[in-house]
């Protein structure tokens, strides 16, 4: 069997560096669902042909020139000072071009950022590192937390093909209808952005700013903030899941249904073990990015949770700090309006008794009462 000169050359690179990967040799965009995708696709198309054309043309003469006109074959330098001609001539037809190239270019851009007329309504806020969604019109509002296993982080799993690229809560949405994203931002400047659906728009803090898209398949699309806003930047994905107007109705009322009804009982006492085994996992998907496994964290940015005063101190002082943050380190985000009243109860739990042994811990009762204060 022949085999081709690249694959061949590839072979060879692989024996030379087997320590190093080589990710796939993707030349275009990723294909898109939408209608407008599809123009900004023709459009680039188009204007990377105008650029193949004027290099070849630009660097074919001069390549004609300089093999033709060399002193070896008994060529001199031309003595001239200008040509009024030719200086209009270079000057006129970029010109021409940039303007060609510029049109359908900017009409797009517009077009990205027609929000009117829309069907639903998505605000999403970037948080140091996860997405809030809340859909205005419909009541219902979550948040998107990065569902890659830890394992497969750290290296000792198998990565799957959706590595870093799955969520616990994707956004939901009808095929076929009208979405406009409002952007906003908790902490830093994140970025909301699917290839799938041609949409990217930045999450600034303090301001709204927005982006629409309309989904003509149904499928799943992801895509990742693509602003560095720390640490995990990464770590942060986003996943929009496209179905039809009937499961977008069911998915809602599920929602609905599980946003009233809360998923603990708020006047039971659960005991230590209960709490330190449900906080483990809450800390793991929120904390453990930060302050890492074990509670070993990153002095000095992010604090030990092992032995460190906070978590060994005052319960009392714990409970505020991790409900409303921290003004002395900003990187320390206020985690009450993101986590249940079970939830920061179980987290401080295994702060305090899983990873240190202080034997005092809170009741989900207990989170509501202060938040209360």
């Amino acid at each position: 069997m022949k085999v081709s000169f690249g694959v061949r050359v590839l072979s060879m690179l692989s024996a030379l560096t087997p320590g190093l990967a080589f990710a796939e040799w993707n030349l275009n965009f990723t294909p898109a669902s939408t209608l407008l995708g599809a123009e900004i696709q023709a459009v680039h198309d188009l204007v990377m042909w105008i650029i193949v054309v004027i290099s070849i043309v630009v660097f074919g003469a001069m390549f004609w020139s300089i093999l033709k006109h060399r002193k070896s074959v008994g060529h001199k330098a031309a003595n001239f000072h200008e040509n009024t001609t030719i200086e209009i001539i270079w000057t006129v037809i970029p010109i021409v071009i940039l303007v060609a190239m510029a049109f359908p270019a900017t009409r797009l851009l517009l077009a990205t950022r027609d929000s009117s007329a829309s069907d639903i309504t998505i605000k999403a806020t970037g948080y140091q590192w996860r997405w809030g969604y809340e859909y205005l019109d419909e009541g219902v509002k979550f948040y998107s937390t990065l569902a890659t296993p830890r394992s497969q982080i750290d290296g000792v799993t198998e990565k799957t093909s959706t590595y870093l690229l799955e969520v616990d809560n994707p956004v939901v949405v009808p095929v076929g209808k009208k979405i406009r994203i409002l952007t906003t931002a908790n902490d830093v400047i994140h970025s909301w952005a699917v290839p799938g659906l041609a949409v990217k728009q930045d999450a600034i803090p303090g301001f709204i700013r927005d982006i629409a898209f309309k989904a003509e398949t149904v499928g799943t699309y992801r895509g990742q903030c693509s602003e560095l806003c720390g640490k995990e930047h990464g770590f942060m994905p986003i996943v929009v899941e496209v179905v039809s107007e009937e499961d977008y109705q069911s998915w809602i009322q599920a929602k609905l249904t599980v946003a009233g009804a809360p998923s603990f009982d708020p006047n039971k006492s659960y005991s230590v073990t209960e709490l330190v085994a449900a906080g483990e996992q809450v800390y793991n998907a929120n904390c453990v990015a930060c302050h890492q496994a074990g509670g070993v964290g990153m002095p000095p940015t992010f604090p030990a949770i092992k032995g460190g005063k906070i978590a060994t101190g005052s319960i009392q002082g714990h409970l505020d700090i991790i409900l409303n943050g921290s003004a002395k380190n900003p990187m320390m985000a206020a985690w009450g309006p993101i986590l249940s009243d079970m939830d920061l109860a179980a987290v401080i739990a295994y702060q305090r008794n899983g990873i240190n042994s202080t034997g005092d811990f809170l009741q989900p009762a207990d989170i509501a009462a202060a938040r209360s204060e």
